[in-house]
């Protein structure tokens, strides 16, 4: 794909699971950016639709990458920046946890510096959004390892699901700095549209494949920001097609399972928290629980989640994310 602009080079990563339609969207939406991405790979998590084959025959250009086995968003994502590292053109060796079957990374015949910007495969990017990233990078002081677009819902509404709160005790001097390039400070982002610094990647590391789903764009962001500098965009806009329109506090059934499992890993193996943000965090993930579960109809569920997350979350440590990944890759194509 062309760049249309110079001084970097985007690669756009997508992470799909039997959505053929939404996908379809998003991967038009991104040939229709002002300024369109320079690659962009599609990993397929072992779809059952048909996903990989409408892939290769409608958009022979992308960069198709197909797991063996439902990695889940975490893995997918770490395994799709891990695929992009492999020619990023950053100083370094292999990142932690990766990149898989790839040994070092080294610089490319592109010499431009690589940003990565991922998304689900139910995010439509505006038009404009990339460019208001880009942007926004730009005209930021000092330089931002992250910045995350403005995500609403199909009626316009921000999506609360994606809405990333402001830094807390962000500085005068921070708010001033993000205002200059219309932004604001952020602690962390989700997948739904963020553009990464590879180099930081590099330094800090892939997602830990092994959250599966639920708190991994939280424990990656927040690794990849503390002490660094993170903005939210809101020129840059992305819709978010979710069959619901809800928050984090929505009842999520057995699905609160790795909600409770990821919250223990993140609170007591990630370093991405410092001390004091540990306490912060974990009481507002209390209180967060506890609306969840005073709204359920279903408390029982909940409860199971609660006991096994528990058990799990402090009996286990995260299986190596590139043991993950590389199982799900070597299955696929020994």
């Amino acid at each position: 794909m062309s760049s249309g602009s110079a001084g970097v080079r985007v690669v756009a990563v997508v992470v799909t699971y039997n959505r053929r339609e939404l996908l379809t969207e998003a991967l038009d939406a991104l040939a229709a950016q002002t300024r369109p991405p320079d690659e962009l790979i599609v990993v397929d998590n072992a779809s059952t639709d048909g996903t990989a084959a409408l892939v290769r025959d409608r958009y022979p250009d992308v960069d198709l990458l197909e797991l063996a086995t439902n990695t889940g968003g975490a893995g997918g994502f770490a395994a799709g920046i891990a695929h992009a590292l492999r020619t990023a053109p950053v100083d370094g060796g292999p990142v932690d946890g990766g990149p898989v079957h790839g040994g070092p990374v080294h610089g490319g015949p592109d010499e431009r510096p690589t940003l990565i910007w991922l998304m689900d495969d139910d995010t439509v990017p505006e038009p404009g959004a990339l460019a208001a990233l880009l942007d926004a990078r730009e005209r930021a002081p000092g330089d931002p390892v992250l910045v995350a677009s403005r995500v609403v819902w199909t009626d316009g509404r921000d999506h609360p699901m994606n809405t990333p709160r402001v830094k807390p005790g962000a500085s005068r001097a921070e708010l001033a700095a993000a205002a200059e390039a219309g932004c604001v400070p952020i602690r962390s982002a989700s997948f739904v549209s963020v553009l990464i610094d590879a180099a930081a990647v590099l330094e800090r590391g892939l997602p830990v494949a092994d959250y599966f789903l639920w708190n991994d764009d939280f424990e990656f962001t927040t690794r990849l920001l503390r002490g660094r500098t993170g903005l939210h965009c809101p020129a840059s806009v992305v819709v978010h097609k979710t069959g619901t329109f809800g928050g984090t506090d929505a009842d999520p059934g057995d699905r609160f399972y790795y909600e409770v499992r990821n919250k223990l890993w993140l609170f007591t193996r990630s370093r991405g928290l410092a001390p004091a943000e540990r306490v912060l965090y974990a009481g507002s993930t209390v209180r967060r629980w506890a609306r969840t579960y005073a709204r359920s109809r279903d408390r029982a569920v909940l409860r199971r989640g609660l006991r096994a997350g528990v058990r799990d979350g402090l009996r286990r440590r995260p299986r190596p994310t590139e043991d993950v990944i590389s199982a799900a890759m070597r299955r696929y194509d020994p």
